[in-house]
């Protein structure tokens, strides 16, 4: 496999305040961890410029609006108690929605096999018509958008195996047939969604809720559920919502994964990934809060992505 790498040095201007747990450290982390892996199967891009008008049919352009206005010239803004932007979010903002519209252009366009997303601000908690959670655009949501807006799929998965609910995927996708959203979380948690119940409209909603203190066995048991779900949908395209805070030393959740728990999760949707949808998987970061769990469960994910 060829996996390639979007990164930005907008990430790490994205300024969220002194002692925040979603800082700037985290992207040099996980880029030292990448920075390791020998191969040349491994391709590094920078973002380039895309099409917002994806970003405004999945939110709304009047969000759009309020966002772009909410953005300060100097100190920081909160956009909710634990949201905060500041004069370099806007960019950090749009390169990552910008990281996985590329990725994606490049997978469909076989440039390379799959990719992974090193961006910052994270995604999977803003709703269509909100930010919350660290979160301004719902970064995954949009790739989903784009994938059924430019290349007309007609089935998206997206697996989010951050420790949180990805409460805004869910919202922007809960009627919406074509796209199965899957997410195992620590339950109950914040935000405080994503119980068995919530199913969807179509039964396109997967949600798997995890105990505080789930062990790696434990979590692997619950992914068979994960993985039927994904063989019965069979999807066209694969995204992921790469957070790795459910790994044993994140400061902010209770599951207690091991760092290589990650390559063997990222290996066993990759063997999915295979027989349906012809390995077409990116991959975006959400969580993770520890630097040296995220930079070795990150190295994990994309040795698994290249198959080392």
């Amino acid at each position: 496999m060829t996996t390639c790498i979007f990164t930005s040095n907008s990430s790490i201007k994205h300024d969220t305040g002194p002692g925040h747990p979603e800082c700037p450290e985290r992207i040099p982390a996980i880029l030292t961890g990448l920075k390791k892996i020998q191969s040349q199967k491994l391709i590094w891009r920078e973002i380039r410029s895309f099409d917002e008008k994806y970003i405004e049919l999945t939110h709304s352009k009047k969000y759009l609006e309020k966002i772009d206005q909410s953005f300060p010239k100097e100190d920081l803004v909160f956009l909710d108690g634990d949201t905060i932007v500041s004069k370099g979010s806007k960019k950090a903002a749009y390169d990552a929605v910008g990281a996985i519209i590329n990725a994606i252009d490049a997978v469909m366009n076989q440039e390379f096999d799959n990719a992974f997303c090193v961006v910052r601000p994270p995604g999977h908690h803003a709703e269509k018509e909100h930010a919350m959670g660290f979160c301004i655009f719902n970064n995954v949501a949009v790739g989903a958008t784009y994938l059924l807006e430019k290349y007309k799929l007609d089935k998206v998965a997206i697996i989010d195996f951050d420790v949180h609910h990805g409460n805004g995927t869910q919202d922007i996708f809960y009627n919406e047939k074509k796209v199965l959203y899957i997410s195992s979380h620590q339950f109950p948690f914040y935000p405080g969604t994503g119980s068995k119940d919530e199913i969807g409209k179509f039964n396109n909603i997967l949600n798997i809720p995890l105990k505080a203190g789930t062990v790696s066995e434990e979590f692997f048991n619950s992914y068979k559920k994960v993985y039927d779900k994904l063989n019965e949908f069979r999807p066209q395209f694969i995204l992921l919502s790469a957070g790795f805070d459910a790994h044993k030393n994140d400061p902010l959740a209770n599951v207690d994964l091991e760092s290589r728990d990650y390559y063997i999760l990222t290996k066993e949707i990759m063997k999915i990934a295979k027989k349906i949808c012809s390995n077409k998987i990116v991959s975006i970061l959400e969580g993770g809060y520890n630097l040296s769990a995220i930079q070795e469960s990150a190295k994990y994910h994309v040795e698994a992505l290249l198959e080392v």
